[in-house]
This record gives structure tokens, C-alpha cells and sequence, in this order.
């Protein structure tokens, strides 16, 4: 068995970009760039109004109170208005176009209209109201770098550069196989004698899919070794990544690896000095990677959690080391000691810090719905106190 840092590192080495695509600016959030993105114009394109107002020229109300003749009035969307002549002004709407020569724009809450002419009682202060043409950003300018994850603010700079398609890294595509003869889909369970419930292939797609992955394919396959190995055939050639759920053991109906025999598969690691998830292990089969992940709920999806994370977050053009952010945080219940095995604690926050959940069994799955974070307890480690600091992850 190797530790977990060193399988970490082996995961990480694997996580490398798939490659990217050219795609539709709407089917871009949380997509992650491959390449800059650059302004195809200045922005504003035009000097334009913040408020709505009047544009004036400040010169004609160096004596207030003053009335000037309205011009024109111009509203967002317009072409560019003539120049304001002097001893007028404009009346003018957040977003419009400010006429050449004009520069101020007067609230309109500082200004009386009477007979249709504009009435400054005063002399304006405080900002000029005007946008600047180019003072958000100029044309050719650099608004998103290659490698930055479109979120919701970065889609908004996105649009802004007046781009309609833009160069991402492509998604992984995940196919997630679950071995076992016991199980069966939720909503048969009762009917069948001695039947699971199979549930652990929902939660790792669900993860696939938050780590910026698609799922292509998900199969509940019976312990057929001939069964296995044409499903595990038809998997790789369907996606960039295959997860097999069970059969990680060394029983004698666990196929999870020999399944894989004919593909030519290459270990990157087997068995993880961890508790819970020893069983754990990935390999290559090819271009393609293969995740094996242990049958019982708690262990796979904290295995999922630790490993596939960030080999999802790496495939699709991520830092997979974001995946495995770990920080401190107050313990507020005790922890007994640890064995020889690392140990990752299923915990929860709570006020004060973090609090250990009662069930820790491995096949725990009500359990698991109250977890949201991990935490991690070295091997050997004594007994910890409530208030004492230990490292945790989100989960």
C-alpha cells in the first residue's frame, strides 16, 4: 500500500487537460478557457450618460440659477447625437450617447423643467456623470487568461468582448460501471430476495458532474466475467474515464480489475493506506484512465471525493490541486485514536467547528447525507479533545 499523499500525487500526475473545443458562449458557464480572451472592441464604444439627466456644458452654469433650451432628447441605443451647441443642453437617459461638446450630465433631480426648458438652480457638483468611451476596456485588450473557470462574473466579461463562441477545454466523459450480483435499481430492492438497492453510481455521477465532467454511460452489471469484459470493452471506447464500483477486493467474485484484462491495463496504484477506502486504485488503459472504487457507500464516495475530484478537475482543464484544498478547523467533539492507517472522520459543520457523525460504518448511507466535510487523521495520531485543530475537506 502506498500513503495517501503519495496516491494523491499519482492521481494529480494523471489529471492532464483532454484537449479543447470551440463552442457556443451559452453552453459556456463553468466551462474552463483554453486560450485568452480579447475585447473585439473598446467599451464603452462612445462617451455615455451614468444617470438620468441633462448634458450640458459646464461653462453655461458658472452663474446659476440659469435656464437653457432643451435640444433633443437621447436614449440609450442611439446613434451618435450632433454636438451640443452652447447655451443649450440635452435631455438625456442612462446609456445614451453624450452629444460632442458636452461635458456634465446634471441629474435630473437637481433640475426643473418649465415651459419645455431645463432650470439649474444651482451649481453642479460632485461626479460628471459620463463614461468615458474606452475606460472599462480598450479593443485587443485581455479581459479572461487561458485557464480561468467561467463563473457567472466571468461570463459577463466574456459577452462584453463581443464573443459569440469561445475555445474551452473539452468535459471528460465518464462511464460508471457497478459490479455486483446483490444489486438492483432503487425501486425493485423489496421485491427481489436478498436485493440492494444500488445507490453508490448516483452519488459518483452526481460528483462527476460538479467536477466538470459527463456522464455517458451508467450500468449495473452482474459478477459474469465475460459480462464485465465486454461492458468494460464497450466503456472505454465510449469515454475518457471509467469508474467501477465493487469488485476491488481480492474475493473471489471481485473482476474490477481482471475486467480490464485484454485492454492492456497499466496500474498507477493499487490500495491506499487509508481508512475508510483502502480497496481504492486507478489505472490506465491507454489514453483512457480507470478509477476503482470500493462497493460499500461511505468508502467509495469518500474515495471519489479524494481521488476522482481531482482527476475530473485536471481532465477538464482545471488546477486538480484545487480539488484538494485542505485547511484547519476546530474539532468540537473528541476523536479516539487512530490505527495504523490514515483516517478520514466523515464530519459536519457546526457552530464552533467541525463534529463527527456517529455512524462511521462503511456502508453508512444515511450517514453520508449529514456530511459535508472530510477529516483527516494521520496514522497513528492519539486521541484528540474538542477544541483541538485538525485538517478537514470539503466533502
Amino acid at each position: 500500500m502506498i500513503t495517501l499523499d503519495e496516491a494523491l500525487m499519482c492521481a494529480v500526475a494523471q489529471a492532464r487537460p483532454l484537449g479543447d473545443e470551440l463552442i457556443e458562449i451559452d453552453a459556456a458557464c463553468e466551462r474552463v478557457l483554453s486560450e485568452r480572451v480579447t475585447a473585439r472592441g473598446q467599451s464603452p464604444r462612445a462617451a455615455l450618460s451614468a444617470m438620468d439627466g441633462y448634458a450640458v456644458h459646464e461653462a453655461d452654469l458658472t452663474t446659476v440659477p440659469v435656464t437653457l433650451p432643451v435640444a433633443e432628447a437621447i436614449f440609450a441605443g442611439a446613434s451618435a447625437p450632433p454636438p451640443l451647441a452652447r447655451g443649450t443642453c440635452a435631455r438625456i437617459f442612462t446609456g445614451a450617447p453624450v452629444p460632442a461638446g458636452a461635458d456634465r450630465v446634471v441629474i435630473q433631480e437637481d433640475v426643473r423643467v418649465e415651459d419645455g426648458a431645463a432650470v439649474f438652480d444651482r451649481s453642479p457638483s460632485g461626479g460628471r456623470h459620463i463614461r468615458a468611451a474606452g475606460s472599462d476596456f480598450e479593443s485587443g485588450e485581455t479581459l479572461l487568461e487561458a485557464g480561468r473557470c467561467l463563473d457567472f462574473r466571468a461570463m459577463v466579461a466574456l459577452a462584453a468582448a463581443d464573443r459569440d463562441r469561445v475555445r474551452v477545454y473539452r468535459r471528460p466523459r465518464v462511464a460508471i460501471l457497478s459490479t455486483g450480483d446483490e444489486l438492483v435499481e432503487p425501486g425493485r430492492a423489496l421485491e427481489v430476495p436478498g436485493a440492494i438497492a444500488e445507490s453508490v453510481s448516483f452519488g459518483v455521477a452526481g460528483l462527476v458532474r460538479a467536477w466538470g465532467g459527463d456522464v455517458v454511460r451508467r450500468a449495473r452489471l452482474a459478477d459474469v466475467p465475460e459480462a464485465l469484459e465486454a461492458a468494460a470493452e464497450a466503456a472505454l471506447a465510449a469515454a475518457d474515464m471509467v469508474v467501477v464500483t465493487g469488485g476491488a477486493s481480492v474475493g473471489e467474485r471481485d473482476y474490477a480489475r481482471s475486467m480490464f484484462a485484454s485492454s492492456g491495463l497499466e496500474e498507477v496504484f493499487t490500495k491506499v493506506a487509508i481508512k475508510p477506502g483502502k480497496p481504492v486504485w486507478v489505472a490506465r488503459a491507454g489514453t483512457r484512465l480507470v478509477v476503482g472504487l470500493p462497493g460499500n457507500p461511505t468508502s467509495a464516495m469518500v474515495t471519489a471525493r479524494l481521488f476522482l475530484a481531482p482527476l475530473l478537475a485536471g481532465l477538464a482543464g482545471r488546477d486538480p490541486l484545487l480539488a484538494l484544498a485542505w485547511r484547519d478547523a476546530i474539532l468540537a467533539t473528541p476523536l479516539g485514536a487512530v490505527g495504523p492507517r490514515e483516517t478520514l472522520e466523515r464530519a459536519r459543520r457546526v457552530d464552533g467547528g467541525v463534529a463527527i457523525l456517529g455512524n462511521g460504518d462503511s456502508g453508512a448511507q444515511a450517514a453520508l447525507a449529514e456530511a459535508d466535510v472530510l477529516i483527516r487523521r494521520f496514522a497513528s495520531a492519539p486521541a484528540a479533545a474538542a477544541g483541538e485543530t485538525v485538517q478537514i475537506l470539503d466533502f
